[in-house]
Parts: C-alpha cells; sequence; structure tokens
C-alpha cells in the first residue's frame, strides 16, 4: 500500500541518520541515538555535541530489541544508490495518525528542498554536520594545514621517465584524494569513460540546479586530471583544480576516517550524477543505463524477521562497510554482514518474536569495494581511536558463497560449520584440560605432570648433615661424631629425647632437620611400590599422550574440513581478484595514505604514494596492509570480477589493431589540453637549461675577470681557468705547501739529474713529482689518511682524469710565480709558464678542465662539511651538526654519481646523518614529555625546523635503516596519542602530527647550507685524520 511505502521510506531516513550517527560517534545504543535526534530535532551536529558531552555520564545497557524501526537494511552495511528497487512486504498492522502526520511534513520539506536545490535531505544533513566538524576543529584545536613541500627548482628532476605511471602532488593533506584517484584510474574501464565523457548538451549553456553546477566543472576537471595522468611528460601533476570543488569535503579530512570513506561516497555520487544526466539525455524512449552504477554498484535482498513479521526486500549497495574488530579474516568479516540478529526464526514455522535478517547478493559489480571501519569511538576518552588488528584477506576472493542463488546450499553448509565449531569447542576445551592441568594459578601439561610424578618417584635420597650443609669450614671429624650422635639418639628412650627436646638450643633448632635429602625424593618407597607406581604413571602417560594426540588430530581434521567447505568446484565461480588496497598509516586523528595497485601488464604490484610510484610485492603489502604491525593497515579494498576482462584490458586501435597508448587514448579535445601543457614543460626546461648556461657562462667570465685583475695588479701575464688552490698571491695555507712539495721536486731533480737546462729540470721534476703523487693514489690507505685532500693530483689519478688535464695542472703548479726565490726555480717557473701558453685550445679542452677543477672544489667544500659536523656531532651538539651532515651528504651523493672515488663513504656520512636525527628526535620527545611550556616549544621547534624537513632525504632513497630510522621516530611520537596529557599539549601534539606522518618524498626547502670556512690543505688534512681516527669506525649494521 502506499501507506506502507511511505512508512517505510520515514524509516530508511530516520536509519540512515541513526546509522551516521553511531559511525560518528562510536554509540551502539539505539535508544541513546534516537534520543540525541529527538533533543537535536534531526540535526545530525547538534546530535553528535549532545553525545559527545553526555558520553562520559552514560552507563552500558543492554540492547532490549535488536531494532525500533521496521526498516532492516542498516545504512552501515548499505550504500543506498538512486537506481534501488524496493520490493517490501509489509506485516505491521495499525494505522496512526500522529505518525502519518509526521511522515507527511516530513516527505513535504524533503520535497521542496530536493526541488529547490537539487540535494537530498540526507546530503544537506552531511554537509551541516562537516561545517559543524571545520567550526569545531577552528574552535578547539586551532589546526594549521600540512606545510605543503616545494617542488624541485630544477625541472629536469620532475621529467616522467618513459612511460612511468604518473604521481599526483599532495597539495596539502590530500594524499587520500591521490589514493582513491590513483585505484579509480588504472581501472582502464573507468578511466576510458571519464576521457571519453562529454557533458549534455542542455546544460553546456546554462546548469539548472547546484548538482549541475558542482558536478558538471568537476567532471571537466577530473578529465583534465586523467588525461595528464595519462600522456603528460612531467613526473607527477597537480590536481589542485579538481580538489578545490571539493574544498569542503576536503577541510574535514584532516581528521577523521569516516570523512575519508563518506567523501570516496560522494566521490562515485557525484560521478553517478553526471553520468546519469548524459543517460537520460541519450535515451530514446527505454530506461537509461548509468555506467557509474553498472559498474560500482550492486543488489542484495535482505530477509528476516522483525517481530515475527518476515519480510524481504532488495537494496542497492555501493561500498561494502564491513568491521574489522573481532575478526581475524576478510571471510569472516563478510559473514559477520550478512547475517544480523537472531536467524533462527528465519528458518523456522514458528511466529516467533524473535528479530533478525540475511543478506543475500542478487547482483554483484565487476568492481566491488569493501571499506573497512578501523576506527571507533573510546566513549572514556571522548576520542576516536584506531584499530590496529591484524585483518588477512586474499589475492583471490570467491564470492559463491554469499549469492542469493546458493542460499540454500550456503545454509546448509554454514549449519555444517556452525555444528563443527561447536564440536570444535568442546574438542578445544578436552585438550586445554590436558595442556593445563591443575587447580591453582599455575598449570602444566598433564602429561609432564606424571613425568616429573615418575621422575620424583625413582629419585635416590641422598641426606646431608646440616652442619655441612651449614658450615662447610666445620673440621674433618664433625661428621663422624655428629653421625654417631644420631644414632645414639635412635636408641635412647623416649622419655630422654623428649626431655632433650624441650631444652632450649637456639643455634642447633634453627638449622636443617637432620635427615633433609639433597634434592626432592621420596623418604620411604619399597621396591614393590616403585615397580607398582612407575608401571601405573607409565601407562597413564602414554594413555594422556595418545588422547592429547587424538584431540589434537580432530581438532586438525576439523579445522581444514571448515576451511575447504567451499571449496568445492561449484563454489568457486564468482571470482574477485583484488586490484587496489588503500592503506592508512598513524592513528584516528592524523595519518598518510597511500595505495597498493596490481599492475597486470608487469604483472607487479605498483605502490602509489603521492608523487612517488614505485615497483613493490605482495610481501610489502601485507606487511602494510594486514595490519597488527606498525601503524599501518588497509582500510579500503577493490576487488574486480576476474571473469570480466575489459575492466582493466588496453583499447586497441580498430584500423591497426595496436594497443593504444599516451596521448593516442585521448579524444581531440584533452589531446590538444595535454599537448599544451607539455609544451610549458617543455619550456620550462630550455628556460632552465638557458639560464643554468648564463650562470656558468656569467661564473667563467667572473674567473677571467678576476684573473685578468689580479694580473693586471701584478704586471704579468695570470694564467686564466687557474683555481685559488694551485697559485695563491703569497706563500700562505695552500699555495706554500704546494710550494714546497715543488721545491722538493725541483731539488731533487736537480740532485739526480745531468742536464743543467731549464726545461731538462722542470719536465725531471714533474716526473719526480707524479711519481710521487702516483704513488699516494695507488696506496691502500685508511679512512683517516686521505691523500686525496692533500693534492688535486691524487684526486684526478683515482678518478681516471685525462691525461691532458693532469699536465697541464702539473705545469700549472710549477707555474707559481712564488717559486721565483731563485734564479734556478724562475728560470724553471719561466718554462713552464711559457709551455702553458704554447698549449692551443685544442689540444686541452678548457671547459673540460674547469669540470675536473670544479669537481675538486666540491670534494673539499664535501669534506669540510663533513668534517665540521662530524665534530659537531661527537661534541653532542647535534643541532649545529645536523645541517652539516645533511650537506654534506646531498653534496657528496652528487659527487658519487660521477664515480666511485669522487666523494667519501656514503654509508658512513648516512649513518651519522640518521644518528643525528634520532638524537635530535630523542632531545625533542624528552623536552615534550617534560611538559613544561618553554621545553615543549623548544622541542617541537626542533622537530619542525630540523627534523621533519629532513625526513624525506631519508624516504626518497628507501634505504632500510632510513625507513626504520623514520618509523622509529614517528612511533615515538605516535605513542603518545594513547596517554593521558595536559590539552594544550594534546593541541599541540595534534598539530603536529600530520607534519610528521606526511609520507611525501618532496624535498622542502630549510636551511641554507652552512658557511663554508677556509682551511689550507694540510690542515684540512690533519683535522679530517683526527676525526675520522675517532669515529671512521662505524658499527656493522651501520656501514
Amino acid at each position: 500500500s502506499t501507506y506502507t511505502e511511505i512508512f517505510f521510506l520515514f524509516q530508511q531516513h530516520q536509519q540512515t541518520l541513526l546509522n551516521q550517527l553511531r559511525e560518528v560517534t562510536g554509540t551502539t545504543d539505539v535508544q541513546l541515538l534516537q534520543q540525541a535526534l529527538q533533543v537535536s530535532n534531526g540535526d545530525l551536529a547538534e546530535a553528535v555535541a549532545y553525545l559527545t558531552e553526555k558520553n562520559a555520564k552514560v552507563p552500558q545497557q543492554d540492547e532490549t530489541t535488536y531494532y525500533q524501526t521496521s526498516q532492516v537494511a542498516s545504512d552501515r552495511y548499505i550504500s543506498v544508490g538512486s537506481q534501488a528497487d524496493t520490493n517490501v512486504i509489509d506485516l505491521t498492522g495499525d494505522d496512526k495518525d500522529d505518525l502519518q502526520r509526521a511522515i507527511a511534513l516530513s516527505l513535504e520539506e524533503s520535497s521542496r528542498a530536493f526541488r529547490e536545490t537539487g540535494i537530498t535531505d540526507e546530503e544537506q544533513a552531511i554537509s551541516r554536520f562537516l561545517e559543524a566538524s571545520i567550526a569545531e576543529n577552528k574552535a578547539s584545536l586551532k589546526r594549521t594545514h600540512t606545510e605543503v613541500w616545494s617542488d624541485s627548482p630544477n625541472p629536469h628532476d620532475r621529467k616522467r621517465i618513459d612511460n612511468c605511471p604518473v604521481g599526483l602532488k599532495n597539495v596539502g593533506n590530500t594524499c587520500w584524494f591521490s589514493a582513491v584517484i590513483q585505484s579509480l584510474f588504472n581501472l582502464l574501464e573507468f578511466q576510458r569513460l571519464v576521457l571519453h565523457y562529454s557533458p549534455p548538451a542542455r546544460v553546456q549553456e546554462l546548469p539548472r540546479n547546484q548538482k549541475e553546477h558542482r558536478n558538471l566543472p568537476f567532471m571537466q576537471e577530473l578529465r583534465n586530471l586523467f588525461s595528464l595522468m595519462v600522456g603528460s611528460k612531467r613526473k607527477y601533476v597537480d590536481p589542485s583544480r579538481a580538489v578545490e570543488i571539493l574544498k569542503d569535503a576536503f577541510k574535514s579530512s584532516e581528521s577523521q576516517q569516516q570523512d575519508v570513506s563518506e567523501f570516496t561516497h560522494k566521490l562515485l555520487d557525484w560521478l553517478e550524477d553526471a553520468f546519469q544526466m548524459k543517460a537520460e539525455e541519450d535515451r530514446e524512449g527505454e530506461k537509461p543505463k548509468n555506467p557509474m552504477v553498472e559498474l560500482f554498484y550492486g543488489r542484495f535482498l535482505a530477509v528476516g524477521v522483525l517481530e515475527g513479521k518476515k519480510f524481504e526486500n532488495t537494496e542497492t549497495f555501493g561500498q561494502y562497510p564491513l568491521q574489522v574488530n573481532g575478526f581475524k579474516d576478510l571471510h569472516e568479516c563478510l559473514e559477520a554482514a550478512m547475517v544480523e540478529g537472531e536467524i533462527e526464526s528465519l528458518h523456522s514455522a514458528e511466529n516467533s518474536a524473535r528479530s533478525g535478517q540475511e543478506h543475500w547478493f542478487t547482483e554483484l559489480p565487476p568492481v566491488l569495494t569493501f571499506e573497512l571501519s578501523r576506527f571507533e569511538f573510546n566513549q572514556a576518552l571522548g576520542r576516536p581511536e584506531k584499530i590496529h588488528n591484524k585483518l588477512e584477506f586474499p589475492y583471490m576472493l570467491y564470492m559463491d558463497r554469499y549469492m542469493d542463488r546458493n542460499r540454500e546450499v550456503t545454509r546448509i553448509k554454514r549449519e555444517e560449520i556452525r555444528r563443527l565449531k561447536e564440536h570444535l569447542t568442546v574438542l578445544q576445551q578436552r585438550l586445554e584440560r590436558y595442556l593445563s592441568y591443575g587447580s591453582g594459578p599455575k598449570r602444566f601439561p598433564l602429561a609432564d605432570v606424571l613425568q616429573y610424578a615418575m621422575e620424583f618417584a625413582s629419585s635416590k635420597p641422598v641426606c646431608t648433615s646440616p652442619v655441612e650443609d651449614i658450615d662447610s669450614s666445620a673440621p674433618p671429624g664433625c661428621a663422624a661424631s655428629q653421625q654417631f650422635a644420631m644414632e645414639q639418639d635412635s636408641v635412647a628412650p623416649l622419655e630422654t629425647q623428649q626431655q632433650r627436646l624441650a631444652i632450649h638450643k637456639p643455634f642447633t633448632q634453627s638449622r636443617l632437620p637432620p635427615d633433609l635429602p639433597m634434592h626432592p625424593a621420596p623418604r620411604h618407597i619399597t621396591e614393590e611400590e616403585l615397580r607398582v607406581l612407575e608401571g601405573c604413571l607409565h601407562r597413564w602417560r602414554s594413555e594422556v599422550e595418545n588422547d592429547t594426540r587424538d584431540l589434537q588430530g580432530s581438532i586438525s581434521r576439523i579445522h581444514r574440513t571448515i576451511e575447504l567447505m567451499y571449496s568445492d568446484k561449484s563454489m568457486m565461480q564468482v571470482p574477485y581478484r583484488l586490484h587496489a588496497v588503500l592503506v592508512h598509516e598513524g592513528q584516528a586523528n592524523a595519518g598518510h595514505y597511500w595505495a597498493y595497485i596490481y599492475d597486470p601488464h608487469q604483472r607487479c604490484w605498483m605502490k602509489y604514494n603521492d608523487i612517488s610510484v614505485t615497483k613493490s610485492s605482495w610481501e610489502e603489502l601485507v606487511r602494510d596492509s594486514f595490519g597488527g604491525y606498525r601503524n599501518a593497515s588497509a582500510y579500503c579494498l577493490m576487488y574486480i570480477n576476474d571473469k570480466k576482462p575489459f575492466l582493466i584490458e588496453e583499447e586497441f586501435d580498430k584500423e591497426t589493431g595496436q594497443i593504444l597508448s599516451g596521448l593516442d587514448k585521448l579524444p581531440p579535445d584533452l589531446k590538444h589540453y595535454v599537448k599544451e601543457d607539455n609544451e610549458l614543460f617543455d619550456k620550462e626546461m630550455q628556460e632552465w637549461d638557458a639560464l643554468q648556461a648564463r650562470k656558468a657562462q656569467q661564473e667563467k667570465l667572473a674567473l677571467a675577470a678576476a684573473a685578468a685583475a689580479a694580473a693586471a695588479a701584478a704586471a704579468a701575464s695570470i694564467l686564466q681557468h687557474d683555481p685559488e688552490y694551485m697559485e695563491q698571491p703569497s706563500p700562505t695555507n695552500d699555495s706554500k705547501h704546494m710550494q714546497e712539495d715543488t721545491e722538493r721536486a725541483i731539488s731533487k731533480a736537480v740532485a739526480e739529474q745531468e742536464e743543467r737546462s731549464p726545461e731538462g729540470l722542470l719536465n725531471a721534476a714533474i716526473k719526480l713529482e707524479y711519481a710521487r703523487l702516483l704513488r699516494f693514489a695507488q696506496e691502500d690507505t685508511p679512512l683517516d689518511n686521505d691523500y686525496r685532500i692533500q693534492h688535486i693530483i691524487v684526486y684526478f689519478i683515482q678518478n681516471q682524469a685525462p691525461k691532458k688535464i693532469l699536465e697541464r695542472t702539473l705545469l700549472t703548479q710549477f707555474a707559481d710565480r712564488n717559486l721565483a726565490f731563485d734564479e734556478r726555480c724562475k728560470s724553471i717557473m719561466s718554462v713552464a709558464r711559457a709551455k702553458l701558453d704554447l698549449i692551443k685550445p685544442e689540444e686541452v679542452n678548457m671547459d673540460e678542465y674547469e669540470i675536473w677543477h670544479q669537481d675538486y672544489r666540491n670534494f673539499r667544500e664535501t669534506t669540510i662539511l663533513m668534517t665540521i659536523g662530524l665534530e659537531l656531532f661527537q661534541k653532542t651538539n647535534y643541532v649545529e651538526s645536523l645541517m652539516y651532515l645533511i650537506y654534506a651528504y646531498q653534496y657528496n651523493k652528487e659527487l658519487l654519481t660521477k664515480g666511485l672515488y669522487r666523494g667519501h663513504d656514503e654509508d658512513l656520512l648516512g649513518h651519522y646523518r640518521r644518528e643525528c636525527l634520532l638524537k635530535l628526535n630523542e632531545q625533542a620527545a624528552a623536552m615534550f614529555e617534560a611538559g613544561e611550556e618553554p621545553e615543549v616549544t623548544t622541542g617541537l621547534g626542533i622537530m619542525n625546523e630540523l627534523v621533519v624537513p629532513c625526513i624525506p632525504l631519508l624516504l626518497v632513497q628507501e634505504v632500510e635503516r632510513d625507513l626504520l630510522a623514520v618509523e622509529d621516530m614517528r612511533n615515538r611520537w605516535c605513542s603518545y596519542l594513547g596517554q593521558e596529557m595536559e590539552a594544550n599539549l594534546q593541541e599541540k601534539l595534534t598539530d603536529f602530527l600530520p607534519k610528521l606522518l606526511d609520507c611525501s618524498t618532496e624535498i622542502k626547502s630549510f636551511h641554507d647550507p652552512p658557511k663554508i670556512p677556509s682551511y689550507s690543505a694540510l690542515e684540512l688534512f690533519e683535522r679530517f685524520s683526527r676525526i675520522m681516527s675517532a669515529m671512521g669506525r662505524v658499527p656493522s649494521e651501520g656501514r
């Protein structure tokens, strides 16, 4: 009847509000939820506030009835779509005038609101709650958005490599958006639908209502975003314009998973609405087909009993929510979700007053999404908490047991499983009595108890005298005399013994009994008694072991039977393969999201973590997704029908038969859009290259100008391109040290050579100097004796510099004007300078020459940074040490890209960089734990200014020990979430944690590099040697 249908629609709306309220607050008391809605007049935000204030005062109550209404299909398990069919068998009975008036009023208000705005009453209620939530967050927590990580200024760092999947930039707590969008984008059928979507012609001029104003622009931005993800030359793209349209939802996504899940619902709802408008325009007298509904929505049949009356109705569902708490795997979650309440009366003919229902899928969508509820509201603490329990899920999921067509078979199997589990419980209880035997607090396996008793019975008593036991220094005769005394006591009259016992002897009375054995053993047992007892114990122990084995075997067989219950071929006809896993790391009020998505063409799992897209494995997915390990776990599972390959099949060119890829997959308008963006990116790279070329030219001109100015001042021809450490205006620092080496080579050449001409001496001196430096370069030296620091030629030899570079560098050394202290050196210097002037440009590439010398300058700077950083670390000055070690590591990494001997030990620098961050984290955490305002502010300042900006540097290379260090730092701060603390500390922690947990690997600009002091080669060599002698031995696990 019409009344019945209206009644159910009203109660469905009421149940929707109840379930939303239950999800947000965690309250399960139906009466309390209804009371909150009555007090708030249906305002969801006011109802939440009412329950939050009341939660500490409300005692736990038993639910007297399972449902208070006849709408039994709870929205906690249903995401109702617009295409739902409802076939209800109503047996409720009486008319009620008051209820009819309330229904009519409610429907009239809802209808009027929908006609005016195009937004349903449910959406308005959600919007009101979100607005209240945003206002409450601003007022109570005063949160600030996580700082956005800046792009690398070098566009080549942001260039896409080959056909690697494109990442999405995190534009401020949008990792959840990236995870959802990447999962959908990699469904190629969904990707095609979005890319080839065209808005209805009738709304291109002017959208009719608010939905069209919102949905159509969002669809266009989603198309643009997908087209960039297909054909962009960028490593990652910016989703800001699509996110901007979701900004109202976006504000609440920082705090709770319910918001993220709700906006995943809304995302699909908006897409459904957009495609529905297009489908209605394209229909030709037939019911329009919505591709979003066909792709993501299914149907199930709810059958049950309400207050003794049977009902049956069909519902549409999208994402299917599942409770995690109390279950070990996905099938257990599904079994619990499919059966609610007491269902015995469903199968009986009796008119019972019990209530309950079963869900049976009648139609499964091609894309089956499960939403795992891993958050619950802690009534005592008044805040949500994350459930970290382990929940396993399979790669291949067979849904046959949940299908309506298998209802009778499944019921039989469920009943068999129920019976087996009851029997299993009895067997496990019996086994437990064998394995935990006894009546006291400590219990032991019965077989072991019998074995111990047997060992006790067969032990022989070994007695010792009390004097030997207590006083091992007694004379040898004492034991014999005491034994004699005991023998006399044993034959003395009873009266005498009683008289002796009455005498007070403090020393002897405090001693051990005279016949106490050394270890537990029977005092009196005959051979016959021992033989009988051992026989019984042996027999009993064998019986117990046999019983235990039989019980364990029966339990194993029952487990195996239950596991194989649905393994017959008839129950493996609906296979669903895991497509994507969306993961959340952190706590209820702070965390990070990423996705694992299976690539069927490469046959591997890919990890989509904002801008980072990397190959992964099933083992890594299991570690991060099952839960129970660290703070990461899956919150959404996306399965696809394995019998519908079109979902992930590539599109083929109809003429050539080739797979379409890149821009060929795009319609003309999007192809033009992507080409324009790629041209902008190409232009950006060209401008960057031109800028770098100009800078290099300016530096070269500056060097030349400086050299010319110095030459004019000295009235001599000064060589261009000669670096400062090769020639100084006065014999100080590096020049003095090198001058001494040069003079020694000249003196040795003069002593060894017969030819005394300046040119002959120059050649001989150069050969001697090169031979000396070659020995240094070839010598296997420890870390604290690095000859590269002392001389550039050693560095060049070890890195296989071209011969011409070596020759010119050595000539420059001997052309130093500071050698002119006598006529002989002056003549050799003049010959060297003349030879330099005679070198033609085509003989030595001066650009290459300058690059090699610049590399050595970089090596010296890296060495200085490393030395100072380690010296400060040794002095426990970790704040100042960090920047030196950070930049030393980065500069050193750049050097090592050109060769193994271009820089220093990367593992050594990485170890101390990591240790420095861990030390600072410990210091900051200790300051936070102190609870005093100055220390707390200083500690969080250290984290925000030093530690957090450096975390991407540890994440980007995915070195295992760096990742573990980051995990340790995060775990340390996440551990505070469950602790009681002052409100101001809780506010600061809540504000700080999103920054710490942001897994973006974009490098945020932080402090400028430390100013590098000037050291001579000898001074730097000595300081480096000292610090490396003290700290160059890294523990084996760090190297």
